[in-house]
């Protein structure tokens, strides 16, 4: 296709009414080989329009996406499929990087794109020569050739941002060369202000954040280059701005390349600093440097940052990420003596001239909370906001100062009790010094003079607030009720005018952002305060019926987990409205999903729905005429789930159809379960193990529902048919084996049709490669299960059935295989599950199958093994029993440091190491304990119940194996012999053990017995009134 013919293509596709036309032509052209550059030629004309070449260029970006690597067939039968001939694939490497250099912003953007995928695929291999051909253009005096060469060497970096160091060779030998030479570029365009010079300048800084941002290669960047690369980042932060900025709109400023440049300077000091730098805080091998980076360059960084706080101080403008990353550098330098020393003297006017106001309501806040207080409600619940939010990082670094460092707390206090206290104050500046005590609670009621203050201050300075004028004061006083609500009340009148002031603003406050922080904070005053739940019982029903309505005008994912709490907490308040509560969640969750948006926070306002709607099923468990009320209405939300095929919901979703069919199954939830395997069918097996709780549910809780309709079998089986014969995953096999295992322990006797059927299945699967132990049991436990249910049957079965390519039956491989494996069941149910298996197999007769009699002195032995893991199981469980109720301890106080100490968080740097040992391909694991316990803790599946695991259940897997012991002996001794003959000492003592704890296990439960029976009954004999000693009668 030529380029005129490529141009009225590409132009067609940018109308609706012909671009189907013209996309079925460009994907029939494009396999032929000289498509694809002359697709980028047509990019690249300047006799094309601009419109063409923005269309072309996207689809060219689309097809080196698609396209570009090589990739091998799904299944070896298959076609190859296409990939970029490699004639044309060598005349794209040849020309891309000339073209990224000549080519206008809104196409080299795009170009970007397509050397990211062909870096990732062909450097170094087949593309050796990209490093090199930008190292030239970068030594080209023709600087226009440099921001093209830059932004090829960015996406080059990038490609390795996340590789571990021993994967950064070929990156490194690059960069010998390169570094230096932007470096000398950089400090060549410095005194430039111009805006191109500084765009280039920006650039730079970019690729050696992307070198740096995750590893140091401190081979590659020695101690002299790190020093010149901070000076230039130093000089950078430093320089003003050019005058003209500040007649650019404040909103467009961050957006200049002047504020741009200073960013990218700020976060490669922040991210040296904070990874490389702050000694006690980094990996191993960065101990040396990080001693040398503190001493050498905090006087000089902390100086440029202390500068650009006060043009802030000053009144002048200073973009917020560059303010925020200034305090972030500060609030990390508080923990170091060195750089502690530095800001001491400065730390009083920064909280007073930085920080306090910082934290005072805004213009912008105030904006944004009479144009659309719903997005200001968004943004302040927002944690990804906080990351670059100027103010939270003025609250990390006021908080880390007083809880770190001596005399910090009592100065900070003191200026805010000034604020507070002074005749005439702003309500912006009482709103920052309350903001200021807030972000402090948690430290000042650890330290006895101000948690004995705290009530009186509350008193004081907030209650008062409730009353303003300011929706934003009135919002904040909510907001610090909420950050003391662990304060203990001495007066009990303060405590319920506290939540009364809080109902009543939940309730009647007209502002919705007031309203929002009113219900959180009654949702931890419920958490902390005893008291709260009688003060604010009378008042359930109007607290809830608000908090609805405030859920749905603004879908705030913590507002669903206040309502949580109340369902929780007020049961029998809430029973009676917990079918209006279901409605208008599900209405709400009905308006949230057909909006418009695709947001983040639209899904987590859903799933909160989603989780609150799943806690009042809960909690409504046993009230069976109300929930069957609320089921039809959270069958309408799951109905709309599946409906629209919202996969992001589908776990939520699943949990609530495991709710409804706790207690009991209904004929409508029964309607659910073939609509759960059509799910199934169209959605793979992702979700298999999320769907596990509810099918466990179908199986167990109504078994002769289940057993009335074959369907109803035949859905599971072919779910874990696919599940076991796919490629889904070794956890989820491990699901699918496990459900076939309760079936044949929930059904004993009644579903004989099946039970080969599941033990053909599992025995293929154990055929083929199997990584883990936990698939490899679970599968053997199917065989076990199926041993249980019909020890005969299974025999038989066995006996008849052959190792592929012999005459030989499978009893023998599979008895073998279970015998070796037999230390690899753990947790109470798969132990006693092999445990009963194997006293199926002493239990045998006398012409028990000849594979059987062959492993004969290996029975006791792995029986021996799994009662002694059994006993230590049992017992660990009773201990955690026992251990569930533990007081909490009185907080500590936290220990502030002297200026000459470091705040050394060795937590942190086990956790740096522990990560750095994993991309290392080390073990995580080096504690010696872990063994043990992981013999003794619950599996992943033990949650899933059969009729063994009921506390109810009267098989004790020691009484049988006790009284199988005593009568075998008499029954048939000489197959006791062969059990007991090879024993040795240590096995024969173990034997006596198990015998003694069977006995005690016994004893228990008749005691059990008793005490459930009323108790013992004692003889009562008549207790004479009177005692005469020293008479004979």
């Amino acid at each position: 296709m030529d380029i005129n013919k490529l141009c009225d293509v590409l132009r067609a596709t940018l109308n609706p009414e012909q671009r189907q036309q013209a996309e079925t032509q460009l994907n029939e052209v494009l396999k032929i080989i000289g498509f694809v550059p002359t697709l980028l030629q047509t990019v690249m004309s300047d006799q094309v329009d601009v419109v063409v070449r923005q269309a072309g260029v996207i689809y060219l970006k689309n097809v080196i996406c698609q396209f570009w690597e090589e990739k091998e067939p799904a299944v070896p039968t298959d076609p190859i499929p296409f990939s970029i001939h490699e004639q044309d694939r060598q005349a794209i490497r040849d020309n891309i990087v000339e073209a990224v250099i000549h080519a206008p912003t809104p196409i080299r953007v795009q170009l970007a794109v397509c050397i990211s995928q062909m870096v990732k695929h062909d450097y170094p291999g087949r593309w050796p020569g990209i490093a090199e051909k930008v190292a030239m253009f970068l030594q080209s005096d023709q600087h226009e050739t440099w921001m093209g060469a830059l932004i090829c060497l960015y996406q080059l970096v990038k490609n390795f941002e996340y590789k571990k160091p021993e994967e950064r060779g070929t990156l490194n030998q690059a960069m010998v060369v390169i570094l230096p030479l932007i470096h000398q570029r950089c400090m060549q365009l410095l005194p430039d202000q111009s805006e191109p010079s500084v765009a280039l300048q920006k650039q730079i800084l970019k690729c050696f954040f992307a070198l740096i941002q995750f590893f140091l290669p401190l081979d590659l960047i020695t101690r002299e280059m790190f020093t010149q690369w901070m000076e230039l980042v130093r000089q950078i932060v430093d320089r003003p701005v050019p005058d003209s900025c500040n007649q650019v709109d404040e909103d467009e400023r961050p957006m200049l390349v002047w504020w741009k440049c200073k960013k990218w300077a700020m976060h490669i000091l922040a991210r040296c600093f904070e990874r490389y730098g702050s000694p006690g805080n980094v990996t191993k091998e960065y101990n040396q440097f990080s001693e040398w980076y503190l001493k050498t360059f905090s006087a000089g960084i902390l100086q440029v940052l202390m500068k650009q706080l006060d043009e802030y101080r000053q009144k002048r403008y200073v973009s917020p990420r560059v303010l925020q990353q200034a305090v972030n550098y500060l609030n990390q330098g508080v923990s170091h003596a060195v750089s502690w020393k530095i800001m001491k003297p400065h730390l009083l006017v920064l909280i007073q001239d930085v920080v306090f106001p910082l934290v005072c309501h805004s213009d912008e806040d105030e904006e944004l909370w009479q144009s659309d207080p719903v997005e200001y409600i968004r943004i302040k619940y927002d944690v990804f906001e906080e990351f670059f939010s100027p103010v939270t990082a003025a609250q990390t670094l006021l908080h880390t100062a007083v809880s770190k460092r001596k005399e910090v707390l009592q100065k900070t206090m003191g200026f805010i009790m000034s604020v507070l206290t002074a005749t005439g104050l702003e309500p912006r500046q009482k709103a920052g010094a309350l903001h200021m005590v807030g972000a402090v609670a948690d430290v000042l009621i650890t330290k006895k003079v101000y948690k004995d203050q705290a009530e009186m201050m509350i008193v004081s300075h907030v209650f008062p607030e409730f009353a303003s004028p300011h929706g934003y004061l009135r919002a904040r006083a909510c907001w610090v009720l909420n950050q003391f609500a662990e304060v203990k009340y001495k007066n009990a009148a303060n405590l319920q005018q506290a939540l009364e002031l809080a109902r009543n603003a939940l309730c009647t406050d007209k502002e919705l952002p007031v309203r929002v922080e009113a219900a959180i904070t009654l949702q931890m005053l419920l958490s902390e305060q005893e008291n709260a739940q009688d003060i604010l019982k009378p008042h359930v029903r109007q607290i809830i019926l608000d908090l609805l309505t405030i859920i749905r005008e603004t879908e705030n994912d913590d507002l669903t987990t206040v309502m949580q709490k109340l369902v929780c907490v007020y049961k029998d308040e809430v029973t009676p409205l917990a079918v209006e509560i279901t409605n208008h969640l599900a209405e709400t969750f009905a308006q949230v999903i057909s909006s418009d948006s695709e947001s983040d926070d639209k899904a987590i306002s859903a799933m909160g729905i989603l989780n609150t709607l799943d806690t009042i099923v809960t909690v409504m468990e046993n009230e069976k005429e109300i929930l069957q009320h609320i089921e039809g209405i959270v069958l309408q939300v799951i109905g709309l789930i599946l409906q629209h095929n919202v996969i992001d919901f589908y776990e939520e979703m699943l949990s609530l159809v495991y709710g409804l069919t706790s207690a009991e199954v209904s004929p409508k939830m029964w309607e659910v379960l073939p609509l759960i395997y059509q799910m199934f069918q169209n959605d793979s097996f992702d979700y298999f193990t999320d769907m596990m709780p509810a099918l466990h549910n179908y199986i167990t809780v109504d078994p002769a529902a289940f057993l009335s309709n074959p369907r109803h079998m035949e859905i599971i089986y072919e779910m874990c048919k696919k599940v076991l014969t796919s490629d889904s995953g070794e956890d989820a096999e491990c699901h699918a084996a496990k459900l076939l295992e309760v079936i044949l322990l929930q059904y004993k006797g009644q579903v004989d049709s099946v039970v080969m059927t599941f033990v053909q299945l599992a025995l293929e699967r154990l055929t083929k490669e199997v990584r883990t132990s936990e698939l490899r049991t679970m599968c053997l436990q199917v065989v076990v299960a199926a041993l249980y249910y019909d020890p005969p049957s299974l025999l038989d079965s066995l006996e008849k059935m052959h190792m592929p390519n012999t005459n030989e039956a499978i009893t023998g491989q599979f008895l073998k295989q279970w015998l070796h494996d037999t230390d690899c069941f753990l947790g109470l149910h798969d132990r006693k599950m092999c445990a009963l298996g194997l006293c199926t197999l002493l239990d045998t007769p006398p012409n028990r199958p000849a594979a059987v009699s062959a492993v004969a002195s290996q029975l006791l032995p792995s029986l021996i093994m799994i009662f002694n893991g059994l006993e230590k199981a049992y017992q660990f469980r009773a201990n955690e029993e026992d251990s569930d109720e533990e007081e909490e301890g009185e907080e500590e106080e936290e220990a502030e440091l002297d200026d000459e100490e470091d705040d050394i968080d060795e937590e942190s740097r086990e956790y740096l190491e522990k990560l750095d040992k994993s991309a290392n391909g080390g073990d995580l694991s080096d504690d010696d304990d872990d063994d043990e316990f992981d013999e003794i803790e619950e599996t992943a599946l033990e949650s899933y119940e059969t009729p063994l695991d009921k506390d109810e259940c009267p098989i004790d897997e020691y009484a049988v194996f006790k009284t199988l012991m005593q009568t075998l002996e008499q029954r048939d001794p000489a197959w006791y012999q062969a059990l007991v003959s090879n024993l040795n000492e240590q096995q024969t003592k173990d034997l006596q053990n198990v015998f003694k704890y069977a006995e005690q296990r016994k004893a228990a439960r008749e005691s059990k017995k008793i005490e459930e029976q009323g108790g013992y009954n004692f003889t009562s004999h008549a207790v004479p009134s009177t005692f005469e000693f020293g008479h004979p009668h």
